[in-house]
């Protein structure tokens, strides 16, 4: 027999490439359960589905909940990305950038760094704030560059001035 986190996988796996619909989520929501309603990764996969589904204000919900109820170094960051873009999509600009600003702050040499960086500016670019937007994806990007990391670093802060 398959593991849970297996299984869950299954369903994602199925579901890659396709509309996310209310077969994936009521799927997920079956697997979830098996967990019970006090498990922070059953809440967390419950607000992926709904999130994938175009019902981000449903996943914001979950994912606060997920992240109450505590998710390890893995999927706890996932959640705060995953919260932020939600918290985006449905224009809530000023708690997304705090989210992840704590985030950068908190957790500076996260794995999902570059993932916290791409959010971030999405964030600001849909907040009305797209120079500081770029600058934000630009700074990410810098430290993976063979060469020039001072002159890009100096371009990306003059960048980012024209929005204040």
């Amino acid at each position: 027999m398959d593991t849970w986190e297996e299984r869950i996988d299954a369903v994602w796996a199925a579901a890659s490439g396709e509309i996310v619909d209310g077969d994936v989520v009521a799927r997920i929501d079956a697997l979830a359960a098996e967990r019970g309603p006090d498990d922070g990764r059953a809440e967390f996969e419950r607000a992926g589905a709904r999130d994938s589904a175009g019902r981000e204000a449903e996943a914001v919900a979950l994912y606060r909940r997920a992240l109450a109820l505590g998710l390890d170094e893995e999927h706890r960051p996932q959640a705060v990305i995953q919260l932020a873009s939600s918290l985006r999509n449905i224009g809530a600009f000023d708690e997304a950038l705090a989210l992840i600003e704590a985030e950068t702050q908190e957790h500076p040499d996260s794995s999902y760094r570059e993932a916290v960086a791409v959010v971030h500016a999405l964030v600001l670019a849909s907040a009305g704030a797209p120079a500081r937007g770029l600058s934000v994806a630009l700074l990410a990007l810098i430290p993976h560059l063979p060469r020039y990391h001072r002159s890009m670093t100096a371009y990306a802060q003059e960048i980012a001035d024209r929005d204040t």
